[in-house]
């Protein structure tokens, strides 16, 4: 019934920028938080960053500075602005929406090349 829907993943080069969106859709309700992970081939995923319903963040380490997490309450959308991309930062980019359970999307690809 809850789905979220990532876009806005592809190639960019080194130093790049991009910009990821996620709509939850068929939703009565706000999620409490909502978060963006990634994961590289090979690894684990990974949390990225988080933003509440009070517009609270946190950032990994490795993205903070470069990366920003907003929200628009009204349309039930987070957005994720990658900025100065490095390869490490290649993966499948997943959404996160929580209220009494995790809710996540089908993920979206982001290629940094060098």
């Amino acid at each position: 019934q809850v789905q979220l829907v990532e876009s806005g993943g592809g190639l960019v080069q080194a130093g790049g920028s991009l910009r990821l969106s996620c709509a939850a859709s068929g939703s009565i309700f706000s999620f409490n938080a909502m978060a963006w992970y990634r994961q590289a081939p090979g690894k684990q995923r990974e949390f990225v960053a988080r933003i509440t319903t009070g517009l609270n963040t946190n950032y990994a380490d490795s993205v903070k500075g470069r990366f920003t997490i907003s929200r628009d309450n009204a349309k039930n959308t987070v957005f994720l602005q990658m900025n100065s991309l490095k390869p490490e930062d290649t993966g499948v980019y997943y959404c996160n929406g929580w209220r009494y359970e995790d809710y996540w999307g089908q993920g979206t690809q982001v290629t940094v090349s060098s």
